[in-house]
């Protein structure tokens, strides 16, 4: 069986991807994990760091997210399943990017967030192909999918 790629997207100040990823080691599940930069500070920095400091902080940024976007787009594109993880601390206007990307694209794609943002992802999740609270929901997601096994509970 070829490994399935699982570009993880969205907030970077837990550690749900660590969680995905360990927990689907363990059950041997045969993925890849790609995800965006997620030091935050070389993400903000990472333009101007290499093509020159601005002093205008929009042509600061601008830099900085063209340089993301690079990586972003070949590994959204090149993933079979696309997870989104909004978090209830900032705003992840990147993370709601990613996903309306995902979808336009065609990727299979999972939201991950607190029951708490149904209603202010309602759109994103109606774009989803399922919306999990956990990721260990998640990981129950790729086996499923992926091996065809269900853990009845």
């Amino acid at each position: 069986m070829q490994d399935w790629t699982v570009y993880l997207s969205g907030e970077i100040h837990t550690d749900w991807r660590g969680q995905i990823e360990e927990q689907s080691r363990a059950l041997g599940l045969p993925v890849r994990f790609t995800a965006p930069v997620t030091d935050h500070p070389a993400s903000d920095d990472c333009g101007a760091s290499i093509l020159g400091h601005e002093d205008t902080k929009f042509w600061y940024d601008h830099k900085g997210a063209k340089l993301n976007a690079i990586r972003t787009r070949s590994l959204l594109a090149a993933a079979d399943i696309v997870v989104v993880r909004f978090g209830d601390k900032y705003k992840q206007w990147n993370a709601a990017f990613d996903a309306g990307y995902a979808s336009a694209l065609g990727k299979s794609l999972i939201v991950l967030h607190d029951p708490s943002l149904t209603h202010p992802l309602k759109e994103v999740d109606a774009a989803a192909l399922a919306v999990a609270e956990k990721p260990e929901q998640v990981v129950q997601i790729l086996k499923y999918v992926i091996n065809g096994e269900l853990d009845r509970t």
